[in-house]
């Protein structure tokens, strides 16, 4: 098998272990071969932990590293302590045996409880894959890092943090009609031993690591130029850096496909930086416009062609309570273009209504609300 193929397989069979997770487990697939970090947003007991161990267990070779941060945690706990041999002799120098400088794959839970202690020293490694203490500098071999919390940032400082982090993943409980399936595929798990079934090796990751970097985006970089303006005229923070290496996602998506030229669809990936949960909706809206246009190139990644059919009440209502929020006369300048952005959304689901005379009445109302928006501006 090929490196692909191994890597593909491996995710096929987390699928089939985390029922209703493709997506997640898609985006952690793409932000492996890209080498590019993920973050996990969701409440307790929505697999996050789960399936990113799996994943790390799935990865012949290297060592694996976890941990659950809390405000107390210590740079020791994360990087190594100092070992006291050598200390005794008067240097520092720090056992990282077993920690997160010699971990091929790195899991922070809760990342957000960084304190500032252990706050510049992360940064160094998620963006730089370096960790400096005193005269000792670590390239570190970490394949990627995986972050995690229950909520996002509200503290200036960690939003640093969370921008270390290229792919936002919103983690969210399976739906009512998938929980029977959900219940066996875990008896499933359970009995299942570590490193069965399919395998991809560190060597074979860093080989597709590799070849990420030689696939053509030629055909879709005005596009995607396009699309980075886009974004930042709608208030999505896109800079320069970022704009550079979402190009490696985009890479990722083609190859996963078996492609080494990248084509439109490949760009779903971009629905995944937002950095607000306002800006979910938003993102899908701008993104899933723009891959609907694909012209029909073959081979297309999986997640690019998944598009949920809206429910009809769920669009009117929301609409409904867009136009209750526009009256408010204290909004600010930002939460009006927050609110048109919606719209714009709500529009672009609505064509996806199969019920033709629901799609009409809800047309009207967005048509209603877009004129109450222009009355006002």
């Amino acid at each position: 098998m090929t490196s692909i193929q191994k890597l593909i397989a491996v995710l096929a069979e987390l699928k089939s272990a985390f029922v209703g997770k493709d997506e997640i487990i898609d985006l952690l697939g793409i932000s492996l071969v890209a080498k590019e970090n993920a973050f996990l947003l969701g409440p307790p007991g929505t697999a996050k932990s789960a399936i990113v161990r799996a994943l790390s267990d799935k990865i012949e070779g290297g060592n694996n590293f976890e941990y659950l941060l809390t405000r107390f945690t210590e740079p020791n706990e994360i990087f190594g302590p100092f070992d006291i041999r050598k200390l005794k002799e008067g240097e520092l120098v720090t056992n990282i045996q077993g920690m997160m400088p010699e971990a091929s794959m790195v899991f922070l839970d809760e990342i957000f409880n960084a304190n500032s202690a252990i706050l510049n020293s992360l940064l160094m490694a998620l963006n730089e894959k370096i960790f400096r203490r005193g005269k000792e500098t670590y390239k570190l071999p970490a394949l990627m890092f995986v972050g995690a919390s229950n909520v996002l940032p509200e503290d200036e400082a960690l939003n640093a943090l969370l921008d270390r982090f290229l792919v936002r993943i919103q983690c969210d409980y399976v739906e009512p009609d998938l929980l029977h399936e959900v219940l066996l595929a875990g008896r499933e798990l359970e009995k299942r031993g570590k490193g069965q079934g399919a395998l991809v090796s560190i060597e074979d990751v860093k080989i597709l690591q590799t070849e990420c970097k030689e696939v053509d985006l030629s055909g879709i970089r005005e596009q995607y130029v396009n699309i980075v303006h886009n974004l930042r005229n709608t208030g999505i923070k896109v800079s320069d850096r970022r704009a550079v290496k979402l190009q490696n996602l985009i890479a990722a998506s083609a190859l996963v496909c078996g492609r080494d030229k990248a084509v439109t669809s490949d760009m779903w990936v971009l629905k995944y930086i937002w950095d607000t949960e306002e800006q979910i909706e938003v993102l899908e809206g701008i993104i899933n416009a723009i891959i609907e246009k694909d012209e029909g190139h073959d081979r297309p990644h999986p997640q690019a062609m998944f598009n949920k059919v809206p429910d009809a009440e769920e669009v009117l209502k929301d609409i409904n309570e867009l136009s209750k929020k526009w009256g408010d006369e204290n909004l600010t300048y930002d939460e009006r273009n927050i609110i048109k952005d919606k719209l714009r959304y709500l529009q672009s689901r609505c064509d996806w209504i199969k019920n033709g005379e629901k799609k009409q009445y809800i047309h009207k109302e967005i048509e209603t609300l877009w004129q109450k928006i222009l009355q006002t501006v």
